[in-house]
């Protein structure tokens, strides 16, 4: 991957496709049942409304939130793929972005797949693995949905299951939360952007900042043109 330049944006790619289907779940509840509840392929009611329309805006700016995108990188250990300008201003946002899809439209899951998902990647990028949100992502949801379809009764059936109260107004909190949070995002994007004079998609827009310099140290050959910006900052 490191000599073929091309490749580094397959990791955005794959997580925008991602992201769009989750958008294309919010949308189509909004469009099937506005203000009124619909049973969905798997036998679950979900309610229609503003708060598909407020959180499948809030999943296409959380796209755009992805920047740096050829910014990938291996670590010195060889272990972890690591995407510095991924930092807590994206992780957060999505974060909140995608846990407002769980409860809108995997109102039995979110629980699951929603809050405790999110939370293990996130606190892995805090405390121990910084630049490697992306994969703990990855590695994380692979497992706990080979896990969900081998033993599906865990979350559907037992004495674990957990769902959401269903309920429009929180539904709707939630929505404008996601939207908020994803909306200063790219806010903050762009000032940065700005005020460094670059893209940021083709150009990492957080260098210089605490997030960017621990991830990048961790990094096993620094491009020297990075290495300089981040000298500069």
């Amino acid at each position: 991957m490191g000599k073929s330049d091309w490749f580094k944006a397959f990791p955005f790619v794959i997580v925008a496709i991602n992201i769009l289907i989750a958008v294309a779940s919010d949308f189509e509840s909004a469009f099937r049942a506005f203000g009124t509840t619909w049973v969905s392929s798997e036998g679950v009611t979900l309610m229609g409304g503003w708060h598909n329309i407020f959180n499948g805006v809030a999943g296409i700016i959380n796209i755009a939130c992805m920047t740096g995108w050829w910014g990938i990188y291996v670590s010195k250990k060889k272990q972890d793929m690591l995407w510095p300008d991924m930092t807590w201003v994206f992780i957060v946002a999505y974060d909140l972005w995608n846990f407002c899809y769980t409860y809108n439209c995997l109102p039995t899951h979110s629980w699951y797949c929603g809050l405790a998902l999110l939370l293990a990647p996130t606190v892995a990028n805090f405390l121990w693995n910084r630049g490697g949100w992306i994969q703990n992502r990855a590695f994380t949801l692979a497992l706990w949905c080979m896990f969900a379809q081998v033993v599906p009764s865990f979350q559907d059936y037992s004495k674990f299951s957990v769902s959401s109260v269903n309920n429009p107004t929180v539904n709707l909190v939630v929505s404008l939360l996601a939207l908020s949070a994803n909306v200063l995002a790219i806010i903050y994007i762009g000032y940065r952007a700005k005020k460094q004079g670059i893209n940021p998609y083709t150009h990492e827009v957080f260098r210089g900042t605490r997030d960017f310099e621990h991830a990048l140290s961790r990094v096993e050959s620094i491009p020297e043109e990075v290495n300089h910006s981040v000298v500069a900052s």
